[in-house]
C-alpha cells in the first residue's frame, strides 16, 4: 500500500485531556504532513471501562480542537467496523491462528501470584517478566485447578530472540522478549482480549503504515512486531512522542479535571491556544502562539520532536484562559 495511512486509537474510559490531545495533534499532523488517510478507532476492549458517553465527548472534542478523519465509528469507511468492541470475531480469529501453529498456551496464574513470585522482578509500570510457571504445567495439575474454579488466560509463547526496530524519536530499539516480558497474555481469564493482540490485528487489517503514540508504549512495541511476524501481518513504522507531566513528576491522565478539554472549554479555553501551546511544547514552533491544525501541517517534522519528558505548569489552565482573551 503506497498511501500513508495513520490512525488516532484512544480509550473511552473518561475525558479527553491535554495528553490525548496532544498525541492526536501529533498523529494527526503526521499523516496530514504527508497528504494520507487518517483513521479514528475507539478501543473500547474493556466493558469494564469504556462508555459511550466518553466516545460522544472524544469525538466532539477531536472536531472543536480542528483534528478530523477520513474513516471512523462515524463516518465509516472500507475497513470498519471502527470500534474494538465490533471486532472482537477477528481478535478470536487471530488467537485460533496461533493456537493452531502451538504458540499458545493456558495460564492460571493469579496476580498475586506472578507478583509475588520471586523470579518475575518489574518490567515497567504495572508489568511483571512471566516466570513460566504454567508453561509446562502438567495435565493433572492444569485439571485440579480447573476444578478449583481457575479461569486461565492465554499466553504467548516467546521465543529466546531479539526483536529491534527504529523509532521516529528514539532510533534503533532493541528487546530481547524472553528477559523484558516473557510469555504475555493475549487473552485474560474473563475472555477480554489483550491490547497487544488488538492492536496487532486492528492495524494490520485496516493497513496503517504510520503509528504515533505515546512512548509508554514504546517497551510493549517488539512484542507487537512478534504478533505481526507471527500473523502474517505487515508492520507499520513507529513514533512514540514524550508523554506531558506536570511540575509533580506525575504524568498528565483523566483525574486531573482542571486540565480536561471539558472544563477547558467550559471555563472559555480557545482550541487555537491549547493547539499553540502543544505545538510550541512540540518545537514545531519556536515560540507560543495560538494556532490551528491546519496551520502547522507544513511545519510538522518527526526530527523536531523532543524525546524527553514535556512539563508543564501548575497554572497552565490560567495561563490559556488568558491567552484565549487576549486573540
Amino acid at each position: 500500500m503506497d498511501q500513508v495511512r495513520g490512525r488516532f486509537a484512544p480509550s473511552p474510559t473518561g475525558e479527553m485531556h491535554l495528553g490525548n490531545a496532544w498525541t492526536a495533534l501529533l498523529a494527526w499532523l503526521q499523516v496530514r504532513r504527508r497528504g494520507g488517510v487518517m483513521v479514528l478507532r475507539i478501543e473500547d476492549l474493556d466493558p469494564d471501562r469504556s462508555r459511550p458517553i466518553f466516545t460522544a465527548k472524544l469525538l466532539d472534542d477531536m472536531r472543536w480542537l480542528g483534528l478530523d478523519w477520513d474513516e471512523g465509528p462515524d463516518v465509516g469507511g472500507p475497513y470498519g467496523p471502527y470500534r474494538q468492541d465490533e471486532r472482537r470475531d477477528r481478535y478470536e480469529a487471530a488467537v485460533a491462528k496461533l493456537t493452531a501453529a502451538g504458540l499458545v498456551y493456558p495460564c492460571y496464574c493469579s496476580r498475586a501470584e506472578l507478583h509475588s513470585a520471586a523470579s518475575a522482578p518489574h518490567a515497567g509500570e504495572h508489568e511483571f517478566v512471566y516466570p513460566g510457571t504454567c508453561r509446562h504445567l502438567s495435565d493433572d495439575r492444569a485439571e485440579a485447578l480447573r476444578q478449583a474454579g481457575r479461569r486461565p488466560a492465554l499466553r504467548l509463547r516467546v521465543p529466546d530472540m531479539s526483536i529491534s526496530f527504529i523509532d521516529g524519536v528514539h532510533g534503533t530499539v532493541t528487546q530481547k522478549l524472553a528477559v523484558a516480558c516473557g510469555d504475555f497474555i493475549i487473552r485474560r481469564s474473563d475472555g477480554v482480549h489483550a491490547y497487544q493482540l488488538a492492536v496487532v490485528v486492528d492495524d494490520g487489517a485496516m493497513g496503517i503504515t504510520h503509528v504515533l503514540r505515546g512512548d509508554d508504549l514504546l517497551a510493549s512495541t517488539p512484542r507487537q512486531l512478534l504478533l505481526y511476524h507471527l500473523l502474517g501481518l505487515t508492520a507499520p513504522a513507529f513514533t512514540h512522542v514524550p508523554l506531558l507531566y506536570g511540575m509533580d513528576g506525575h504524568r498528565l491522565s483523566k483525574r486531573q479535571k482542571d486540565l480536561s478539554l471539558a472544563a477547558l472549554r467550559a471555563r472559555g479555553v480557545s482550541p487555537r491556544a491549547i493547539v499553540g501551546y502543544l505545538a510550541w511544547k512540540a518545537c514545531l514552533l519556536p515560540e507560543y502562539r495560538p494556532a490551528s491544525p491546519a496551520e502547522l501541517i507544513a511545519a510538522f517534522d518527526e526530527k523536531a520532536l523532543p524525546a524527553g519528558p514535556i512539563f508543564v505548569s501548575d497554572d497552565l489552565a490560567d495561563f490559556l484562559l488568558r491567552e484565549s482573551k487576549d486573540e
